[in-house]
């Protein structure tokens, strides 16, 4: 309490200032990195500093202090290369922050979910396989790097063309960023869990591995039996009705009221 109030008396405008900037300069590089995959990788660096302050620094752990002070060093040489794409794109975010600042409304994500119902019900009817990303958190920029750029509005008629039998692109994912179609044709990553139902194909394998290394939520039409999956979380809820498909959607979008939710116990059932 002492050392508190000797912190205070002491205090300025100019040490306001200055608080205030490091405040400022620190909660703008995290809206930077928190649409992209290196928020994992710095949570991490993050918990790895505050082990070493928190142990190291004591007397009766001299071994891992020791560790840390001869690994962080070489840790703080290796984020520039680790983080280079995503510091790349960061800066580039950096010349549209007003994106960066805008979260979508719940409105907006209902519209986009109808939109998105409507295509599905579309592409069911006429049996048309589909794999569609949507984007949360964790940026998809990697992946949408494999595809082709499109950033078109969405509307259904664009998703159920882009998914017609024949076409250049119906073979790969379409990936949804702030409510439009940013590219499509793109190569999504396959899931090394092994999965019971062996009729499985590469569009649900592909759904279950892009979610399960980031937030995005994937939507999987199966060509074969005209059914329609989600993918969360590394989980496949299978063969869900349609008519539950809008509400299952806004609720995933909406993690915040999910667990109060009826459908909550059903999505996240055991495979």
């Amino acid at each position: 309490m002492t050392d508190l109030l000797w912190v205070l008396q002491r205090l300025d405008w100019i040490a306001l200032v200055d608080i205030a900037l490091v405040t400022v300069m620190f909660f703008g590089v995290l809206l930077l990195v928190r649409a992209t995959q290196a928020v994992t990788l710095l949570r991490g660096l993050l918990i790895l500093g505050v082990l070493s302050l928190v142990l190291g620094g004591t007397a009766q752990l001299p071994a891992f202090g020791l560790l840390m002070r001869t690994t962080l060093p070489a840790l703080l040489v290796a984020v520039p290369v680790i983080f280079q794409p995503e510091l790349r794109r960061a800066l580039e975010r950096l010349g549209r922050f007003n994106e960066v600042l805008v979260a979508p409304r719940r409105s907006e994500t209902e519209s986009m979910v109808r939109k998105l119902c409507d295509a599905v019900r579309r592409l069911v009817a006429q049996r048309h396989g589909a794999l569609i990303v949507l984007e949360r958190e964790t940026g998809l920029q990697t992946l949408i790097e494999t595809g082709i750029a499109l950033d078109a509005v969405l509307t259904p008629e664009l998703l159920v063309t882009l998914f017609m039998p024949g076409t250049p692109l119906h073979d790969g994912g379409v990936i949804i960023r702030q409510g439009r179609i940013a590219a499509a044709g793109c190569v999504l990553p396959l899931t090394n869990m092994p999965i019971e139902d062996v009729r499985l194909g590469l569009r649900h394998r592909a759904g279950i591995g892009v979610t399960e290394g980031t937030d995005a939520i994937a939507l999987i039409v199966s060509e074969e039996r005209g059914s329609v999956s989600i993918a969360h979380n590394g989980r496949l809820i299978r063969r869900l009705e349609l008519e539950r498909l809008e509400s299952a959607l806004i609720e995933l979008l909406h993690p915040s009221s999910l667990r109060n939710s009826s459908l909550f116990q059903s999505i996240f059932r055991p495979r």
